[in-house]
């Protein structure tokens, strides 16, 4: 009896553990965002190169002085309803799961709002569990922080360059040796081929690959731009 009475409370100290590290996982969040309307945030992948001391190279950048071309370059390419969506894009997102139900695989429904939930809360090998996260959290930050800010913070923690390189400052001063307001539509929208994978794509120096893409999104730009104007300065960009 006495056996079976420790074994019951070992049971209980770990659900309560367990409540307890689940209630700091959800509260993390719910604390943090508000506070990143004026505080710059440091994303997971960044505090885990810190934390195990491998390089890490950040300098922020505030929006209205990042090129326009570069702003809106993303947002087609990456997120084409970032102006319109409240942090989730619900059309793509039920493709993904009808696809995920059919055992197809997965092509991606992540705004940049997701990305920017993903990189500061959660952590970067794909799963359900991490995806149905990224959707509370997506549509929590977009109700808390102006779509600007959103996209600051995300050009401003994203992964840029593969020895450590966080947000466009550092990624446009390895690739190309400038500042990121300095950006003409070739380094803009050649910075933008890489960011789905900035281990391997350098656009410093692009494959042929790069170009054409690059150049896809620039024709995109151009005749769309105006979808992107909420980070624009007074909602207009110079393109």
């Amino acid at each position: 009896m006495a056996m079976a009475r420790r074994k019951l409370k070992g049971i209980w100290a770990l659900l309560r553990n367990l409540g307890i590290a689940l209630a700091v996982v959800i509260a993390m969040p719910i604390v943090l965002t508000p506070l990143y309307l004026v505080v710059n945030p440091v994303s997971v992948p960044m505090a885990s190169r810190l934390l195990t001391g491998r390089p890490m190279d950040r300098q922020w950048r505030n929006i209205d002085d990042i090129s326009d071309r570069l702003k809106a370059s993303v947002i087609l390419s990456e997120d084409g309803q970032f102006c319109r969506h409240w942090g989730v894009d619900v059309g793509a997102l039920r493709d993904e799961v009808e696809r995920f139900m059919a055992g197809e695989d997965a092509r991606g429904a992540s705004t940049i709002t997701m990305q920017v939930a993903r990189n500061l809360f959660l952590w970067n090998r794909q799963s359900v569990v991490r995806k149905a996260l990224e959707v509370p959290l997506a549509v929590y930050i977009d109700l808390v922080l102006p779509k600007k800010r959103i996209m600051e913070i995300y050009l401003n923690i994203a992964e840029w360059g593969p020895e450590g390189q966080f947000g466009i400052a550092a990624g446009a001063e390895r690739a190309f040796g400038i500042e990121p307001q300095n950006l003409d539509w070739r380094t803009a929208t050649l910075l933008v081929t890489a960011l789905p994978n900035p281990m391997l794509r350098q656009p410093g120096r692009p494959s042929a690959g790069m170009v054409r893409i690059a150049g896809i999104i620039e024709t995109r730009v151009r005749e769309y731009g105006a979808r992107a104007s909420c980070v624009g300065k007074d909602g207009q960009l110079a393109l």
